[in-house]
């Protein structure tokens, strides 16, 4: 980040000077090329001891051999002195230790042999170490006073960064208070455009780049009325056309940041459509700058996903659907569908957050007044049985003496009063069960109520004010939910058969002038046997059609069905029926091809390893470091758009998959409702077998029957 600010604010010269101030080491040819020449110095010494009269023959001079030692060790010298001028610390001890280590021979052979040749050189030693240490010291001090100047440049750099983030952060929330339903909206929008740059491998450099970028993309509206901004309701025409104009009233402000002339791209472009469609200069596809592709789809989704004066935020699976549905036409495609990516995640994350809080506790206390008047976080009901225990004080006669458990689905496992919020997250009521045994059937296909155990006759119920314990268990097992409602003494159970097997199933609590209070919810770690519940309805099946070479297959959640593994051969073709079932409401419930590998040819199997997920509406994925997935996608002439696409995936049509196997690639195509796929998936060490298998998500499939050359 350091650097970014730097050349964001024109110093990339003064960094660049601050490596040349660390101690550097010396490359090891300089130790070899010192060692040699000291070797050669000091037998050159020795010779001279003991040859001081031999005359040496250079041209037509004769020259002492003490010469040519001389030379020597003035060289050896000089090269000590280079390495402390250039490699400071290293330099110095390495050149104390080879200029002291013939101290002790000379004066051995001073005092023992009289024998002072050594004396010349022992002087030009130490007076070569008092020349280098002079230099070191010196060297010190320039360094001092570097690493001084750097620190001091650092607090100046930092104070900076910190000036523009505080500045931009003041104009962004001006900007963002203009309009109480967009709080934030500005730093979201940024953090998910960094996001994007960062799976598409951008450096950091450029992550912060586009962060900015981003974070100021609406600094044109300070100029929109605020009576335009915070409108209820549709706009006009004219108010629009004023709405508009901010993002060129933005690129004018900063474009003045004439050191920083990206900034201005991202407020002047955002609006841009992949399909030319947007405004304001109606740019098409990559005429439009990167920076502002990726910020008009973190834009959206970030529009989409927060509340507004007009609706309320949209769950993210819609919003994920609209960016499928946008692709190709308000967003680039390669963006999009990064951005969904960032979507399964986030809601992959939240999930492990929400499964992680129903572990340790709920919403500690209620406070109820009118009945359904507020209640507690939804909780899923899954095959792993679910336990909340809390306490229950009614505070009034006039009140419901019970709590009230309510049984629902929605996209946001959340309860839904209004009628347009409940649509937008296909709420759906089941039912509503009392604590004292009363139920209210809404859209369940039929219920059952038990008093397993009633009072004693000692017993009597609670009064005002008198805090009761609950114990609720709750359990699903496909199309039937079991709720068991204990008391004190008293235990009820509640069979409630769903409409069917593929919705999910979420519980509130909630009551009526009273208090809840210590919630505390525990999860079972393994799930209950299929027998655990009794039927009180038939199970519903979409599959009852002719059987094909393999069974016919009902996937009522994602990937809750899968077929066993088919051995992939070149040329094979599997073609079969496939209908959504009438709770799907999203592009992607339909069928998803898996390409894997395992000792037991299942999924999930012995040494699973999955290669390729393709779906039939174009995506693919996987998670092995070994393969590459690369679809294509195609519209062909017929294709209706992805409301036709769901209307016909509801009626059903006949598909058919091809499969091609060449070494290392396996190519996955099919064409259906006006769509052709073309998948390639490269495999790094393939394994010899590779299987297929069918799954889905809200669907039927059955004929299915394997083709093979």
């Amino acid at each position: 980040m350091s650097d970014f600010f730097s050349k964001l604010m024109g110093h990339e010269e003064e960094v660049g000077q601050e490596s040349n101030l660390k101690h550097k080491e010396a490359p090891f040819f300089v130790y070899v090329l010192l060692l040699v020449l000291y070797i050669g110095s000091y037998i050159a010494l020795r010779l001279a001891a003991r040859n001081s009269g031999v005359m040496v023959p250079l041209g037509r001079a004769r020259l002492p051999v003490a010469a040519f030692t001389g030379v020597f060790s003035a060289i050896s010298n000089m090269c000590l002195i280079f390495m402390v001028v250039f490699f400071n610390r290293l330099g110095l001890y390495t050149s104390a230790i080879i200029l002291l280590i013939q101290v002790p021979e000379i004066i051995t052979k001073m005092i023992s042999q009289h024998d002072f040749s050594g004396l010349p050189g022992l002087f030009s030693n130490i007076l070569t170490l008092v020349v280098i240490l002079l230099i070191y010291r010196r060297n010190v001090a320039i360094e001092k006073y570097r690493v001084f100047d750097v620190e001091r440049y650092r607090e100046r750099q930092l104070y900076m960064q910190r000036l523009f983030e505080q500045t931009a952060t003041a104009l962004v929330n001006a900007i963002d208070a203009k309009d109480e339903f967009s709080q934030g909206h500005s730093v979201r929008v940024a953090e998910y455009s960094e996001k994007i740059a960062r799976e598409l491998g951008k450096s950091e450099e450029e992550c912060n780049r586009i962060y900015y970028t981003a974070l100021l993309h609406d600094v044109g509206k300070i100029g929109i009325p605020e009576e335009i901004i915070n409108k209820r309701g549709r706009l006009t025409d004219e108010e629009y056309d004023i709405i508009k104009t901010h993002s060129v009233a933005g690129s004018r402000i900063l474009s003045e940041i004439s050191e920083n002339p990206y900034l201005s791209i991202g407020a002047h472009f955002h609006h841009e459509r992949y399909d030319g469609k947007g405004y304001p200069e109606g740019l098409k596809g990559e005429e439009i700058p990167e920076t502002a592709r990726i910020i008009a789809v973190a834009d959206a989704f970030d529009a989409m996903s927060s509340n507004r004066s007009y609706r309320d935020a949209i769950p993210p699976q819609v919003v994920r659907e609209e960016l499928i549905k946008g692709m190709g036409t308000q967003f680039d495609p390669m963006f999009s569908k990064i951005m969904q990516h960032l979507i399964d995640k986030e809601v992959e994350h939240m999930l492990k957050e929400q499964k992680v809080a129903v572990e340790q506790a709920w919403n500690n206390n209620l406070e109820c007044g009118r009945y359904r008047e507020t209640f507690t976080d939804g909780i899923l009901i899954t095959p792993n049985m679910t336990t909340v225990r809390f306490g229950f004080t009614s505070k009034g006669s006039s009140g419901r003496q019970a709590p009230a458990v309510i049984l629902y689905d929605s996209l946001d496992g959340a309860i839904h009063a209004g009628e347009k919020s409940a649509r937008d997250a296909n709420y759906f009521e089941y039912c509503e069960i009392f604590g004292d045994g009363h139920v209210e059937r809404k859209g369940a296909r039929n219920m059952q109520v038990k008093t397993v155990r009633d009072y004693d006759s000692e017993t009597r119920p609670a009064g005002v004010g008198e805090k009761v314990s609950y114990v609720i268990e709750a359990v699903k097992m496909k199309d039937h939910v079991l709720i068991r409602i204990k008391e004190r003494e008293k235990v009820i159970e509640v069979t409630v058969a769903l409409p069917d097997s593929s919705r999910f199933v979420f519980f509130s609590l909630t009551g009526e002038d009273c208090s809840i209070s210590d919630l505390n919810v525990s999860k079972a770690e393994k799930p209950v046997s299929e027998s655990y519940i009794t039927r009180i309805a038939d199970e519903v099946s979409y599959i009852n059609a002719p059987v094909g070479d393999i069974p016919n297959l009902q996937i009522d959640g994602h990937r809750s069905e899968c077929s066993d593994g088919i051995l992939l051969t070149d040329g094979m073709k599997i073609t079969f029926h496939t209908q959504s079932l009438p709770t799907a409401r999203l592009v992607w419930h339909c069928p998803y091809v898996v390409l894997f590998s395992s000792n037991d040819k299942k999924v999930n199997g012995q040494n699973y390893r999955e290669l390729a997920l393709v779906r039939i509406d174009g995506e693919s994925s996987n998670d092995d470091p070994g393969s590459d997935n690369r679809m294509l996608i195609s519209r062909i002439e017929d294709f209706e758009g992805w409301g036709a696409w769901k209307r016909a995936n509801r009626k059903g049509f006949d598909c058919e998959l091809k499969f091609e196997r060449k070494g290392e690639k396996i190519i996955t195509t099919t064409e259906n409702m006006g769509l052709s796929i073309r998948n390639i998936t490269t495999i790094k060490n393939p394994p010899e077998q590779i299987y297929v298998a069918l799954t889905g998500d809200q669907c039927a499939l059955t004929g299915i029957r394997v083709h093979r050359d």
